[in-house]
């Protein structure tokens, strides 16, 4: 998800990554390599947005993981209780990096799950490099997070699926389900995750013969989007493509259909929020759609077991992706764990990076050489407010 460029970052990461060095050479690897289960508990992190600009994610991932966690302690793993411990990053990159420097050194958890967006992700992976203990982002999605530069970031691993995945599958939906012929695209020109979705949507769709006859762009925090809007509408797209977050997305899409734009709208994975509805409004969301991860209303009957249990336990709320991959998050952790058969993260790590077919409500979890998952991805369609499944696309 999102990546947020925070001054002062790269510093404080390499701070945190000294104080980290330094706890291992005085604790003989507790720190990395061995987990701390005593008492009958393996401790896992939860370094999540639970408050700031991206909470709703951060929660919703936190809700995913509480179930999964209660389901998993039934019977525990290798006669042992997976205990949470969470900590807020206030959807802040050096937060993230003080959360995984505690998480690792004082908590002495195993893995660590979050962050939810990319660039709280990232903050993260020197730590976990230098003190070999894995991290899992449910929903991190640009494609540097595990792999960069030729290398692989051997300790990181993710859930989801990745950005690249998401704009071609937006690209085709609009070329071949929609006809669309003509699109424009509005980016969030700050956001690393709008450009790479925006890319591989233009690619796919112009070598499909279609053409963009329009691209505009904001920045996080915009709240006026008529200008932009205004220029879009003089080209009579037959398709527009915002892939943005929920913050901006709401009002993109309120203020376009109040301009007289009517013509279907689509983004990812961040417009997939409660607080979208509020925010754009349900008449307004009409002819939208979005890529996502899972939907609640595809029939899957492992889909649909998720779907009652969450319902069970969070006073019938319906769960959405950010739900469904903190769950599938918890139970990779879980899984890799028990194949590990002990609290050593750097055989949890390789049980991670080999784990090939394991069925989740997501999808089926094998991962490629690069620690991405292999998985389909589902369309879902904006009726009266809520959120209907479209149709399901294979990789």
């Amino acid at each position: 998800m999102r990546k947020k460029k925070v001054a002062g970052i790269f510093a404080s990461l390499m701070l945190a990554a000294g104080v980290m060095a330094g706890c291992n050479s005085s604790t003989s690897g507790d720190a990395g390599g061995k987990g701390d289960d005593k008492g009958g508990t393996i401790k896992i992190g939860a370094n999540l947005e639970l408050s700031g600009g991206v909470a709703s994610y951060g929660q919703s991932i936190k809700e995913g993981i509480d179930l999964a966690l209660e389901e998993i302690n039934k019977e525990g793993i290798n006669g042992k209780k997976l205990e949470l411990v969470p900590f807020d990053n206030k959807s802040d990159a050096p937060e993230a990096i003080n959360g995984a420097t505690k998480l690792i050194s004082q908590d002495k958890v195993v893995a660590i799950i979050g962050a939810a967006t990319s660039g709280n992700t990232k903050a993260q992976i020197e730590i976990a490099q230098s003190n070999k203990v894995p991290i899992l982002t449910p929903t991190g999605t640009a494609d540097d997070v595990t792999f960069k530069d030729g290398k692989l970031n051997d300790y990181v691993f993710r859930t989801c699926f990745i950005d690249p995945f998401q704009g071609t599958v937006a690209a085709n939906f609009a070329a071949n389900e929609l006809k669309a012929k003509t699109a424009a695209i509005f980016i969030d020109s700050a956001s690393d995750y709008s450009k790479g979705l925006a890319a591989s949507f233009k690619e796919l769709f112009t070598k499909e013969g279609g053409q963009i006859v329009k691209e505009e762009a904001y920045v996080a925090k915009d709240t006026d989007f008529h200008a932009q809007l205004t220029n879009i509408k003089g080209k009579k797209p037959d398709f527009i493509f915002i892939p943005g977050y929920y913050e901006e997305v709401g009002l993109i899409v309120k203020q376009a259909r109040e301009l007289g734009i009517t013509a279907p709208m689509m983004g990812a994975d961040g417009w997939d929020s409660p607080k979208l509805i509020e925010l754009a409004g349900k008449d307004a969301l009409n002819n939208t759609f979005i890529t996502n991860h899972y939907s609640s209303g595809d029939n899957d009957p492992k889909v649909q077991e998720f779907v009652k249990a969450f319902k069970a336990k969070n006073k019938d709320k319906s769960p959405d992706a950010f739900n469904a991959l903190g769950y599938d998050s918890a139970y990779f952790i879980a899984d890799a764990i028990k194949r590990a058969g002990g609290t050593d993260t750097e055989k949890i790590q390789k049980a991670l990076a080999e784990t090939d077919g394991l069925d989740l409500v997501t999808g089926q979890m094998k991962l490629d050489d690069k620690h991405n998952p292999i998985k389909s991805a589902v369309i879902l369609e904006y009726v009266n407010g809520e959120q209907k499944f479209k149709t399901k696309v294979n990789p």
